[in-house]
């Protein structure tokens, strides 16, 4: 069910499925609610699952220029509008940052983290980007919209392109979930969006020195060939988390999440499991 939820006059675009306990679902950079689809079908079959368009992206667009902190704010109003009093963040690269903000600033409001691809101290160590690397990864890209998962592209344009970066399994599951979700994102994220992450970061994002405030239990996700957080950076910030268990996988990298889902689903659900009064089952 899709909704409008307002805070500050400003709208955020909302998907909410499900129903029990609610589970805030914040995408990354670009990225939608619908980018967060991966976990909220399968999260929405036991909880209320949350996943906004981010201000500046997807169906909440906007125009006007804006700070990352901003996010904050609306969050907070969705939570108000949408939660009855807490809730499980889950949050995929800029969606972690703004997870680990709201656990900082708002703790009443967090019962657990999941983190997905992200850090507290973000770095990337990614290689520079060619003319060949962009023709090669629009060409690949504009056919796996038309095709997609097909092995002829994957294997003659895709792994050559800048989405082997992204991913490390190039099977054709993740390469549909590329056609179906990162393409909209990708066409649908704002210059002003863009612009207030490239502004947090130029002033050099650290937040590694608070994290031991966050008491709540916190599960963490990380590809180890990750090129746009590093494994490294991510390791960084679930050490610094007193509450932290955490899993490096093996051949993936900052769309792990498409490449493993069944294994990070389960994962997920172990880690609810082990942990019931997170989800008000205790």
């Amino acid at each position: 069910m899709a909704e409008l939820a307002s805070h500050q006059s400003f709208p955020l675009y909302v998907t909410r499925s499900g129903q029990g306990y609610p589970i805030l679902c914040l995408h990354g950079h670009p990225g939608t609610g619908r980018s967060m689809g991966v976990f909220t079908q399968h999260l929405s079959q036991r909880f209320c699952t949350i996943a906004p368009d981010l201000r500046g992206y997807g169906r909440s667009r906007t125009g006007q220029r804006f700070q990352m902190e901003d996010h904050l704010g609306d969050l907070i109003g969705l939570l108000n509008q949408q939660a009855d009093d807490r809730a499980v963040i889950l949050g995929w690269s800029l969606g972690g940052i703004l997870a680990m903000e709201l656990a900082l600033q708002y703790p009443e409001r967090v019962s657990g983290l999941i983190l997905v691809a992200t850090a507290a101290r973000p770095w990337s160590d990614h290689p520079k980007v060619s003319m060949l690397d962009n023709i090669l990864t629009g060409v690949a890209g504009l056919i796996n919209w038309i095709k997609p998962g097909w092995d002829w592209n994957i294997a003659t344009l895709g792994q050559r392109s800048l989405f082997r970066y992204l991913i490390q399994r190039h099977h054709p599951m993740a390469y549909r979930y590329l056609a179906r979700d990162a393409v909209y994102a990708y066409l649908t994220t704002s210059q002003p969006a863009t612009q207030a992450l490239y502004q947090a970061m130029g002033r050099g994002y650290n937040r590694v020195p608070d994290l031991p405030k966050i008491q709540c239990p916190v599960l963490m996700l990380i590809g180890e060939q990750d090129r746009h957080i590093t494994a490294a950076s991510s390791r960084e910030t679930a050490k610094a988390l007193p509450n932290c268990e955490w899993e490096c996988y093996d051949q993936t990298a900052h769309l792990l999440p498409w490449e493993i889902p069944e294994v990070l689903l389960d994962r997920i659900d172990r880690w609810i499991a082990d942990h019931p009064e997170l989800v008000g089952l205790q």
